[in-house]
This record gives C-alpha cells, structure tokens and sequence, in this order.
C-alpha cells in the first residue's frame, strides 16, 4: 500500500553525471519540503565487458573495521540538506514494490526486474519486488530518454528545488526517498536515461536504487564503495552487499543513533559476513574470496 502523508515528505537525492570517459557520482542528501508523488537482461545476454573487467579485480575481503567506517560513512548523514540534519538510521520496514514506468527507448524494464532479483537474492531480510498496480507501489523506478531528464525532474519535483539540482549537480540519473518522522522510508523516485549506453545504466540504476533503500550518503574516503563520486561498478559488489545486509538486519531500526547502532553491529556484522559468503560461493569459490575478520 502506498503511504501518503499530510505533511509534505522530506527527499534524498542521488545525481549521476558524466565526466570525461567515465559516470562520475555525486550525492545531495537533501530533506525538504516536496511531495513525491544475475546481472544483464537474462542467461541469453552477455555481460557488459567493463562490468566483467571491474568484477573479475573486484576486491572482497575485508576487516570489520574497513566495513563499520564504510557503514557509519554512507547510512548516516548526507552531502546537503536543507532542513535539520538527520544522522539516523534511513530504511524502510515494510515491502518495497516497484513499478516502473518506461518512456523511453530502449525499454529497460527487464533490466530493472534483473537488478531486483539480484539485490532481493544478496539482501537478507528485504521484501523487495517489482509490481504492476502503481497503486500498490511506494518505490517507482521512471526511465527515460537522456534528453527527457531535465524535464522529468522539473515535473516531478518543481521548478525551484530542480533549478537548485541541475545548477548544482548536473544529474545523469537522480533518486529520492521521502521518510517519516520516525525515519522509516514511505516513498523513494529514481529517474534513469536509458539511452546513455549500457554500462552507465547499470552503473546509475545499482546505485540509484540501492541509495534509495538508504544507503543514502556519498564519501570519497571509502574506496571499495559505489557510493563514491570516483568508484564505477555496475553490478553489485560484496562491500556494498556488507553495507546493504547490515542495514536491513531487523535488528538494525529506522531512527537509530550511531551509538545504538554500533552497539549491535558485532552481532549484526557477524550475520551479514555469514549470508554474504553463502549467497556469493557459487561466485567467488576460491580462497582469495574469503572475507577476513579483523577489528
């Protein structure tokens, strides 16, 4: 069921833009006053090559405290935001449909449903999905054509709050979610070209959507994230699998503090090493994929 509120919804924005060869990402955590209204297409499609060189060099071990600095660094705080700061704990607790609205060419819709499948299949403890009823949906996923974005963005968030993000940021590809006073995510947008080439897709639409389960914040310092302007991935890498588990472990709730949440997280970041492992040993069999635990 879609949650709507009286109030008028606080919003978290992710841009993409382009810079030279490569997707360069950029975050504004911004939480005003709007109202938000198996990798690849299928088995018969190959991998996008830049995806398979980052996978194939793609680093997975690491210490705990290489993933609680990560974890601290990209679920709390954000780059900008305009009304009080919010260092809480952003996700939702309730099933996340989505509906996906395509206008433009070419339909990327099974792509999506692809990247659902394998973030529903490497995240324990998310009920998320796609749907066909709009009504039913509190995430909608909008594709459309590159030259179409300026224009979805004025239409859905306002003349004045998109003149702010297009002078700031120049997006490529943008997402928001919309929390309530108890910091439980109600409704999360992102908008995606889907024209801009196929690794820039995948790049944009993993980010975009995993931002807008509340991986919200973007930091330069922690290198092995896609939640840095300079990391590109497409795909789903196991640091950010470590990222994404601890949030959604129950024990991790919507409004927690820093200090609460580090109090659990030896607990919670022993169970999201034990499902990371299990879900990806068909992919990384061999010894220097094993996860090394350090404090």
């Amino acid at each position: 069921m879609l949650v709507k509120f009286a109030n008028a919804l606080p919003a978290s924005f992710r841009a993409t833009t382009a810079k030279a060869s490569l997707t360069r990402k950029l975050t504004l955590a911004a939480f005003a006053a709007i109202g938000l209204a198996g990798i690849g297409c299928g088995a018969a499609h190959a991998e996008n090559p830049d995806i398979s060189s980052r996978r194939a060099s793609e680093r997975t071990d690491f210490t705990n405290d290489e993933i609680r600095d990560g974890f601290f660094k990209i679920a709390f705080g954000a780059e900008l935001q305009l009304d009080a700061p919010a260092e809480r704990v952003r996700k939702f607790d309730e099933p996340v449909r989505i509906f996906v609205e395509s206008r433009g060419t070419p339909d990327r819709r099974p792509e999506i449903a692809a990247i659902v499948d394998d973030i529903r299949a490497h995240v324990n403890h998310l009920d998320v999905a796609i749907t066909n009823d709009r009504r039913a949906a509190n995430f909608v996923v909008r594709l459309v054509a590159d030259r179409n974005l300026d224009r979805t963005i004025r239409a859905l968030y306002g003349n004045d709050k998109a003149k702010r993000i297009q002078q700031s940021l120049s997006p490529q590809c943008l997402s928001g979610i919309g929390k309530d006073e108890r910091y439980r995510i109600r409704r999360a947008e992102v908008i995606l070209p889907v024209d801009a080439g196929d690794f820039t897709f995948y790049d944009c639409a993993y980010e975009e959507l995993l931002q807008a389960l509340g991986a919200i914040n973007d930091d330069r310092t922690v290198p092995w994230t896609m939640f840095n302007d300079e990391v590109q991935m497409g795909f789903f890498d196991i640091y950010d699998q470590y990222l994404l588990n601890i949030l959604y472990d129950p024990r991790i709730r919507p409004g927690m503090t820093k200090d609460e949440v580090n109090a659990l997280l030896p607990e919670v970041l022993s169970t999201a090493r034990a499902w990371v492992r299990d879900t990806n040993l068909p992919r990384h069999a061999d010894a220097r994929h094993r996860s090394v635990e350090s404090d």
